[in-house]
C-alpha cells in the first residue's frame, strides 16, 4: 500500500505539465540555456595622481641615494689606510711626476675603477728603508702621473729628514682627478714592508721583494718563462740570502753575481729588471758594496748612474 500520493509532472504523451512557482523567490535567467559569453577583459583600475607623484618621488630618491653611495666609495678610498690608528704627524705632499704613458695600462693592469684614484700604500720600517720601493717609484713617475705623499705613523718616534723627504720636495698640488695613480709611503715600526693596493679589500702583501714584483709588474715589462723564472730566482736569492744569510752564502751570492755580470751588463739579459734593482738596494742595506767583486761593482756604477739610482743614493749620505 503506498505511503503517500505525488502530482504526476507528465501528461498524455509525456508532455511536462506546468509547474507553479512560488511568488517568494526571484527569478534568475538560467545558465544552462545561454551561451559562453566571450571573456572580457579587466577593468582598468583608475590610478590616483598623488600615487603616481609618489612612486616618482621615491625613485628619484634612489637614484640619488645609488649617486651619492658611488660617491662615498670614492673618498674612501682618498681617506682610508691599512691602519685605523693612523696618527699623521709629518705629511709632505710631492712632485707631479711626467706623463709619459697612456693611463689606459693602468686599466689594463689593475682595472677599471670609476670615481676614484687608484692607491698603493706602503708601510716601512725607517730603521730598513726599501731602497728598490723607492727606485721603483722613480721608475713609474717616469711612466704615470702619480700622487705621491709621505706619513709618519705614531709606532715611530723619529724619522730622519732625508726619508720624509725620499720623494723630493712639497710642491704645488693637482687636482687629485688628475692623477693616474696615488702612492702613499707610512713610515712605521713594522718587521718588513707592507703593501696594499686594493684598501678595503686586499690583504697586504709583506717583503720587499713581492712588492717590488708588483710595482715593476705596473712598468708593463714581459718576459718570456724562462727570463721570469732567472729574474724571480735572483730576487729571492738577494732578499733571503744576501740579505738575511750567513757571511758564508752572502760571499757565495757575491761570486754568482760577479760571474754572471761577466757575462752581461745586468743580471737577467742586457736590460735593467727587477732583479737588478732589488741586489742593488740589498747591498747598499748591508753595506757589502765596497767589498763585492770587480764586475759587481762596475755593474752598481751603471745602476747609480741612471737617474732612479741617483737620486735615491742622495738619501744614503
Amino acid at each position: 500500500m503506498p505511503m503517500y500520493k505525488v502530482r504526476p509532472f507528465h501528461g498524455a504523451g509525456g508532455a511536462v505539465l506546468a509547474e507553479q512557482l512560488p511568488t517568494c523567490m526571484y527569478h534568475l535567467p538560467s545558465l544552462h540555456r545561454q551561451h559562453p559569453l566571450a571573456a572580457s577583459p579587466p577593468l582598468q583600475e583608475e590610478v590616483d595622481p598623488s600615487l603616481q607623484a609618489l612612486e616618482a618621488r621615491q625613485e628619484l630618491i634612489l637614484k640619488r641615494l645609488y649617486e651619492l653611495k658611488s660617491a662615498v666609495d670614492g673618498l674612501s678610498k682618498m681617506t682610508q689606510t691599512p691602519d685605523a690608528d693612523l696618527d699623521v704627524t709629518n705629511i709632505i705632499q710631492t712632485n707631479n711626476c711626467s706623463l709619459t704613458a697612456n693611463g689606459a695600462d693602468l686599466n689594463v693592469m689593475l682595472g677599471k675603477d670609476y670615481g676614484a684614484l687608484k692607491d698603493v700604500v706602503i708601510n716601512a720600517n725607517p730603521s730598513l728603508p726599501p731602497l728598490s720601493l723607492l727606485v721603483l717609484h722613480n721608475l713609474l713617475c717616469e711612466r704615470y702621473k702619480i700622487l705621491s705623499a709621505v706619513h709618519t705613523h705614531s709606532s715611530v718616534k723619529s724619522v730622519p729628514e732625508n726619508l720624509l723627504k725620499c720623494f723630493g720636495e712639497l710642491t704645488k698640488k693637482q687636482p687629485r682627478h688628475e692623477y693616474q695613480l696615488g702612492f702613499t709611503l707610512i713610515w712605521k715600526d713594522v718587521p718588513k714592508p707592507q703593501m696594499k693596493f686594493s684598501v678595503q679589500t686586499m690583504c697586504p702583501i709583506e717583503g720587499e721583494g713581492n712588492i717590488a714584483r708588483f710595482l715593476f709588474s705596473l712598468l708593463g715589462q714581459k718576459y718570456n718563462a724562462v727570463t721570469s723564472t732567472l729574474i724571480d730566482s735572483w730576487v729571492d736569492t738577494a732578499i733571503f740570502q744576501l740579505g738575511e744569510g750567513s757571511s758564508k752564502e752572502k760571499g757565495a751570492v757575491l761570486r754568482s753575481m760577479n760571474a754572471a755580470l761577466g757575462k752581461a751588463a745586468w743580471l737577467v739579459g742586457n736590460e735593467l729588471t727587477i732583479a737588478d734593482i732589488v741586489a742593488w738596494s740589498v747591498l747598499q742595506q748591508t753595506g757589502s758594496a765596497n767589498a763585492a767583486p770587480a764586475n759587481v761593482q762596475k755593474w752598481m756604477k751603471s745602476c747609480e748612474n741612471l737617474a732612479p739610482f741617483s737620486s735615491i743614493l742622495k738619501l744614503l749620505k
